[in-house]
């Protein structure tokens, strides 16, 4: 009978510990994995090896390779390494590979060993070169830390928003730290290394040194350090074998345990179990593996999310598995099967075999409508692989002009963009492609295209009404629009500071406007230039500003200033209408109270304006007695009007009652008191009695 208990194995006192195989690898590895330089993601991902990269051969084949495996050493993928010397490699979240080379340059790759971008580390770290370095994950994101030849160290904490950051420096250190960690506390990342038997803590702006609580004295020097994958907890390996293991902000101590074993491991990992309480640390050497910890202290787990796994499926391009299961799980299309096609789309724009069409017909059958798909994004996968044809092919399927036009501009097809950004009815995406247009082209090419988009070019010539003057007159000049021409000088006088360019602004306008047969306006420009003149010699001879004023305030004011002959030459010269003359100069005596010159003037001729206004004017500035001069004379259809506006409600009555009149008998009524206008009232009473007899 067999022992079911054999193959179990003592860990402590009260506990036991067996291992049995889950899977053979698929790998055949003729190479030592320590002799390898080694990155495995975690939670099951892809493992990078590269071979031979201590060899200082040149020849081509003992260059070192680059090898990416599955988790079950599958080979998924590899290349011979081409670039400088590695000092490290680790994977990003998103499962991107990073090659951390001696010169401080990061390259970055898929894990199909496709080449994506690269970035430096700073000149600090090219100078005195790489000589350890660690990849860490914090809620930034991906992060690389550098130990560079000057025991210095810089890290970045997010290599999607690359900030370089110069850690202090750790007073008298003169070679390497014996062992060093990245920590993450209160969203700050630090820096902890030991050197001999003192641990150092380095922040953003200091060094200081720390001691673990509950570290025995006779611990040693520190050799190894290990940090737990969320960054709670911190295991320490000295040369005595002494394990000290407490939390990583050194506050408390969980455990201590001696392993009497005093040479270096070779790996020291933190080990936790799901949903259970018991961490522990383990420790390995070429023969031996070791097992340190408690099971006192509750641990919360993030596993992996149903959306990451789905991204890992994707990432791998196992598009129908990933599919079945969001259909198997009745994700929202939107959050599934449309995420995944279009990681599927941006996969098929990049094979060169098919042609443009083949490849954008396939992927519009196989997307469609589909809610959430954005093929402006597939298109500019499309383009980041050199395919531009391809990718204004699928922008064809993009419904959304907005997200149509920037990818046009950044591909050069300005004019198609142009043309998109019309069909929109989006002014201000129009005005967005006319201003890179105006940028990118010559001045002659960039008007002709507007030539050709009249909705374009009005858009432009309003921009440019208020924001490039000079510009509008070189569209009106191209379009030998004179009309246009001729407004934009008359506009442009105003801005003139002096007289003589104002003047000459208007001659130009004058002269356009005949170019565009417009007689009435190159005739009222050139009076207003007469008029400008003009006012200057009036500026200067009577020491008042009169530049810039209308003709007919310049006339109301001279009358104001009892310039009377000079207001007549204006009325003359300009050939203002005879009504408005009078209008303008019956106002302007009433205001200056020159009621002498106002009768003067009523009977130099006959009034082309009757004399009611005389009356009018004469009461607004509360003169009657000069209104009672002019009431006789007004017409007799105004006469009952004129002795209301006077106060004589008895010439009034007599008026309405010689006209017969009985709208103005009642005018004349509602006007009198019945206290004070008693004989006014029987009067026209009598003349109403009568009116109706017959």
């Amino acid at each position: 009978m067999d022992c079911y208990t054999a193959n179990w194995n003592p860990l402590g006192e009260d506990a036991f510990y067996r291992k049995f195989e889950l899977y053979t690898m698929e790998w055949n590895l003729k190479e030592d994995l320590q002799d390898c330089l080694v990155a495995a993601a975690p939670y099951g991902g892809p493992i990078a090896l590269l071979k031979n990269n201590s060899r200082k051969e040149k020849s081509p084949s003992a260059r070192p390779l680059l090898e990416i495996y599955s988790a079950s050493g599958l080979l998924l993928a590899s290349i011979p390494w081409k670039s400088g010397q590695l000092v490290q490699l680790g994977w990003t979240a998103s499962e991107d590979l990073l090659c951390i080379q001696e010169d401080g340059t990061v390259l970055i790759y898929n894990l199909f060993c496709e080449f994506k971008r690269h970035f430096s580390m700073g000149n600090e770290v090219l100078q005195n070169h790489v000589l350890e370095a660690k990849v860490f994950h914090t809620e930034y994101g991906t992060g690389v830390a550098i130990l560079t030849g000057a025991y210095r160290f810089s890290l970045t904490t997010n290599i999607d928003d690359l900030k370089l950051r110069r850690m202090p420096e750790v007073p008298g250190l003169q070679k390497p730290p014996s062992c060093w960690a990245v920590l993450s506390q209160d969203r700050v990342t630090i820096v902890l290394l030991a050197v001999g038997q003192d641990l150092y803590l380095l922040d953003n702006t200091s060094c200081s040194v720390v001691t673990p609580p509950g570290m025995s004295p006779s611990a040693g020097a520190y050799l190894q350090m290990a940090v737990s994958f969320n960054y709670r907890c911190l295991a320490l390996f000295t040369d005595t074998g002494y394990i000290w293991m407490g939390l990583a902000t050194l506050k408390e101590k969980l455990c201590e345990f001696n392993s009497t074993i005093r040479s270096p491991p070779k790996q020291m990992v933190w080990c936790m179990r799901p949903r259970s309480r018991q961490r522990a640390v383990v420790v390995t050497w070429d023969r031996q593996l070791m097992v340190a910890g408690n099971s006192t202290e509750c641990i919360q787990y993030k596993r992996l999310t149903i959306e990451v796994l789905l991204d890992r499926l994707v990432l791998r391009r196992l598009y129908p598995l990933a599919i079945r299961i969001c259909e198997y799980l009745r994700l929202s299309e939107i959050q599934g099967v449309s995420r995944i096609l279009a990681h599927w789309a941006c996969y098929k724009v990049q094979q060169k075999d098919k042609s443009d069409e083949e490849v954008a017909h396939a992927i519009n059958q196989k997307l469609g409508d589909t809610p959430g798909i954005s093929y402006s994004e597939i298109a500019a996968r499309a383009y980041d692989c050199g395919r531009t044809e391809l990718a204004i092919k699928l922008l064809e399927y993009e419904p959304r002009s907005g997200e149509q036009v920037p990818l046009l501009l950044k591909m050069k097809r300005s004019k198609l963009a142009l043309s998109k950004a019309i069909e929109s009815g989006d002014t201000d995406l129009v005005y967005t492609v006319v201003l890179h247009l105006k940028n990118e082209l010559n001045r002659g090419t960039f008007f002709m295209t507007l030539q050709n988009q009249p909705v374009a070019l009005s858009l432009y010539r309003q921009f440019c009404k208020h924001q490039e003057r000079e510009t509008l007159k070189d569209l009106y000049n191209q379009d030998d629009n004179h009309q246009e021409l001729g407004n934009f000088h008359v506009h442009s006088s105003y801005s003139e500071k002096r007289i003589e360019g104002r003047v000459g602004a208007l001659q130009n306008a004058v002269d356009e406007y005949y170019k565009a047969k417009n007689e009435f306006a190159a005739k009222a420009t050139e009076d207003q230039i007469k008029l400008l003149r003009l006012q200057r010699h009036l500026q200067e001879d009577f020491d008042k500003p009169y530049l810039d004023l209308s003709l007919h305030d310049t006339v109301s004011n001279l009358i104001l200033d009892g310039h009377h002959k000079r207001a007549e030459q204006l009325y003359r010269d300009f050939k203002i209408p005879d009504k408005r003359y009078w209008w303008l100069k019956i106002s302007a005596l009433a205001n200056r109270g020159d009621w002498e010159e106002m009768e003067k003037f009523s009977k130099s001729k006959k009034s082309p304006i009757g004399y009611l206004p005389f009356v009018e004017i004469s009461v607004k500035h509360h003169n009657r007695y000069e209104a009672k001069k002019y009431a006789p004379r007004v017409t007799p259809e105004q006469r009952v009007k004129a002795f209301v506006l006077v106060g004589d409600l008895d010439q009034a009555a007599d008026a309405a009652i010689e006209h017969k009149n009985e709208t103005e008998m009642n005018f004349v009524l509602s006007k009198c008191t019945a206290s004070t206008d008693t004989a006014v009232v029987e009067k026209l009473n009598r003349a109403r009695a009568q009116l109706l007899k017959k």
